[in-house]
């Protein structure tokens, strides 16, 4: 198992890198094939955070974050989530191959703020002082509206799957929804979390149609 630490505004242990390994290394049993772990452990005041990250040879991903007052808290945590999830799946993570017809595609995810003015979130700003109105009628003024800003842009790679697949990446991640390619028509499709506990699914045309 390739194993790697990231520590985050904190000095770097070999004793919590230690521990979360062994942790870690009980959920290997569950899994089908050799895997990489990546973690990461960020202190801000006085909360402790730790992100694990599991990429499987199959193209599946496996990942959770927990935030307590103590990193060894932490790491537990998040490792107990893992394991549940990587339990409720076991038999499918070990059937799937990641093999299809089609090549995952790449989409991009940003995140964008309304524009500001002087400070201040924009809604409508009409160009020019304000004055009172003339006792006739008046030509509406210009609204001006300062563009939308993208605060940041991410990259992830739409892979093909079924529904059912995607479902199961989808809760294997923590995630509120998942982008991915169709195994069957190579569309674009969109799976995601409804507040009844159920899924949604968006389905685009396969290429070419």
């Amino acid at each position: 198992m390739q194993f790697s630490v990231t520590f985050r505004h904190m000095d770097a242990t070999d004793a919590l890198k230690n521990y979360a390994k062994d942790k870690l290394e009980r959920i290997k049993k569950f899994l089908p094939d050799p895997i990489a772990v990546h973690v990461v452990m960020s202190k801000e005041r006085h909360t402790h955070r730790a992100d694990v990250n599991v990429q499987l040879h199959n193209g599946l991903k496996i990942a959770g974050h927990e935030i307590t007052d103590d990193m060894y808290s932490s790491i537990d945590q998040v490792v107990h989530k893992i394991e549940r999830q990587v339990r409720r799946y076991k038999d499918k993570l070990r059937a799937h191959k990641g093999k299809s017809n089609f090549e995952a595609v790449t989409w991009t995810h940003s995140v964008i703020a309304e524009g500001e003015v002087d400070g201040e979130p924009e809604a409508a700003v009409a160009a020019g002082p304000v004055e009172a109105p003339p006792p006739v009628a008046a030509p509406i003024p210009v609204v001006v509206r300062p563009p939308p800003v993208v605060r940041k842009t991410e990259k992830f790679h739409a892979s093909p799957m079924s529904v059912y697949e995607a479902i199961m990446q989808l809760n294997l991640l923590h995630e509120e929804f998942l982008v991915f390619r169709s195994d069957q028509t190579g569309a674009v499709n969109v799976v995601y979390r409804r507040e009844d506990g159920t899924y949604g699914l968006i389905e685009t045309p396969p290429p070419g149609n």
